[in-house]
């Protein structure tokens, strides 16, 4: 995974009563990285499940941080839950139909190009990345 060479491009510290504000910013800056049709509503979905399991799981809340970097779109959002018990193992099998939760997480792995889970006992962070190109303006 690449990291910035500058300053993280966008932050916002998000909470369920701004989930649909980070939507929102994270379709905006996505389209501004060229994202579009199919890639875009993925990518936006996908970062949308992890940003709701965030507040149901992680704390209530948590940080969103997006840039892009060689040509690839990265969001990576933490939060101070209590962690995964085996991050490896969540969200690579689909979620059986009379499961009441688990799908976000394979959801969003299944949409964008790498999902990969850091996590112990002060948190998650979860990064997500989606191909990009350099916007055409600043």
């Amino acid at each position: 995974m690449s990291e910035p060479d500058e300053a993280l491009e966008l932050q916002y510290d998000f909470d369920f009563d701004t989930l649909v504000t980070v939507r929102r910013l994270v379709e905006r800056y996505a389209e501004r990285h060229r994202l579009t049709g199919q890639d875009l509503y993925r990518f936006v979905v996908a970062v949308n499940e992890i940003t709701t399991n965030a507040v149901r799981y992680g704390g209530g809340g948590g940080r969103l941080s997006l840039w892009q970097a060689d040509g690839r779109l990265y969001c990576r959002v933490t939060d101070n839950g209590p962690g995964l018990p085996r991050p490896d193992e969540h969200g690579h099998d689909p979620v059986p139909a009379d499961s009441s939760s688990g799908r976000g997480l394979w959801l969003a792995r299944q949409w964008v190009s790498r999902l990969t889970i850091d996590t112990g006992a002060d948190g998650t962070t979860v990064t997500l990345e989606a191909s990009a190109t350099q916007p055409n303006h600043p």
